[in-house]
């Protein structure tokens, strides 16, 4: 299931950053809004959050949250910080799709999409356990 985890998370970095290129392009080159584009960058982060809620219940996480959890940074990132940051990202970019979704001036509905997904991105850049990946390991 880890595995599964981290093979959607470069999924993701992925479908973000083609996200945030597209839409800054449509931005920067006043062209419509493309809605498709947008929701590739949703759904990735929705599927990886379900696997992460999975992951993260099925290693029985919530009965480790102590005191103690908060002293070791090992420990903590894993439990506390990595989740916490994932699901602020996700909000963040639930929210930037929903938004651009009503908006009718189509260079308005591009900003709000380009600043909620790059916020996204550069949460969710700052959280991942690099170390664990075996490219960077």
């Amino acid at each position: 299931m880890l595995h599964l985890h981290s093979t959607i998370a470069i999924v993701l970095l992925l479908a973000l950053v083609i996200s945030i290129v597209i839409t800054l392009s449509n931005y920067l080159g006043n062209k419509p809004y493309n809605r498709k584009i947008a929701l590739l960058g949703f759904i990735a982060s929705h599927i990886q959050l379900v696997v992460g809620l999975i992951l993260f219940f099925y290693l029985k996480y919530p009965s480790m949250i102590s005191g103690a959890v908060m002293k070791d940074p090992s420990l903590r990132f894993k439990i506390i910080e990595h989740p916490l940051t994932m699901i602020i990202a996700i909000v963040l970019i639930t929210i930037g799709y929903s938004k651009a979704k009503k908006i009718e001036n189509a260079k308005k509905a591009n900003q709000t999409v380009l600043i909620c997904f790059v916020i996204g991105l550069i949460l969710m850049l700052a959280r991942i356990p690099w170390s664990t990946w075996s490219l960077f390991a």
